[in-house]
């Protein structure tokens, strides 16, 4: 089962403070430590000495430790990556990606530090910040670039400003790459992480905003605030109603397959494997190893 990337909390690379409590206090799945927009032009080099010295002295616990650099294209892209994968980061988040071309300088960068560093071939993820027309247009090629990629995420505010669209509180207007970015990620078995809410004082429209992204597919959120944390995870953990349900329908299918029979009816109402992919994903959102004979 792949890590539960409910909760991605980004955290600006400069702040030591908020860093420390991102490790030691807090409860969120992935903790990003940002040298992009988080950080001024001149403030990256501090930022990446603070983050590389988070990444070796702080015990992060479960979280996961990410690392966002700036684009491929930008000026600190190498410099980002220098400072930052000695200290060996779980992941390299990847923003603004444009195509297949960046992901595999980035991927050929990570093999080259892993065998230097006597690391295992393949083991620091890239997660990759879809936030273009380009890089929507170009997701095809994109996702095949990397066998390292294990989740897109998109991005809404960089998206709208790349089409002159204007952001709205219902976000139609970035349905259709929001949908694309959804359906290429599960096609390669990837994580697909939603979009920022901004406003954090208003937890009505957090909850909201994530509950349709998750029931549009989105496994996770970039969250910008530590009190959007549990917020998330209560929208991707089922009650224990449909826990139970969902056990009762991935019991059943076990004992039917046994048995050599296909679909079949509980409580009234046909199942079939499209019931029982959905019930296995109830489970999986619980924390719970499945274990689907197929």
């Amino acid at each position: 089962m792949p890590n539960l990337r409910r909760s991605l909390l980004y955290m600006p690379g400069t702040d030591w403070r908020k860093i420390e409590k991102a490790a030691t206090e807090l409860d969120a799945d992935s903790v990003c430590l940002d040298l992009e927009d988080g950080v001024a032009l001149n403030a990256k080099a501090e930022a990446r000495e603070t983050i590389a010295r988070a990444l070796q002295t702080l015990d992060f616990r479960r979280s996961e430790k990410l690392v966002r650099i700036n684009p491929i294209d930008s000026d600190f892209a190498s410099a980002d990556l220098a400072a930052t994968l000695p200290a060996h980061p779980d992941g390299i988040v990847l923003p603004k990606v444009r195509d297949a071309a960046q992901v595999e300088w980035l991927h050929e960068h990570l093999s080259a530090a892993e065998d230097r560093y006597g690391w295992p071939r393949g083991s620091t993820i890239l997660i990759l910040i879809i936030e273009s027309a380009r890089g929507i247009v170009e997701l095809d090629a994109i996702v095949k670039a990397s066998p390292r990629i294990a989740a897109l995420v998109f991005g809404a505010e960089d998206f709208a400003g790349d089409i002159g669209a204007v952001r709205t509180r219902d976000a139609f207007e970035v349905l259709y790459a929001r949908s694309k970015v959804v359906t290429y990620a599960k096609a390669r078995g990837m994580q697909a992480i939603d979009i920022v809410y901004a406003d954090f004082r208003d937890p009505e429209g957090f909850s909201a905003e994530s509950r349709q992204g998750m029931m549009m597919g989105y496994t996770g959120k970039q969250l910008i605030h530590p009190n959007q944390i549990p917020l998330i995870h209560a929208v991707y953990m089922p009650t224990d109603a449909e826990i139970a349900h969902a056990r009762r329908v991935v019991e059943a299918h076990h004992a039917h397959q046994a048995s050599g029979t296909g679909a079949f009816a509980l409580d009234g109402k046909m199942v079939d494997m499209p019931v029982v992919k959905q019930a296995e994903l109830v489970l999986q959102r619980a924390g719970e190893t499945i274990h689907a004979e197929r």
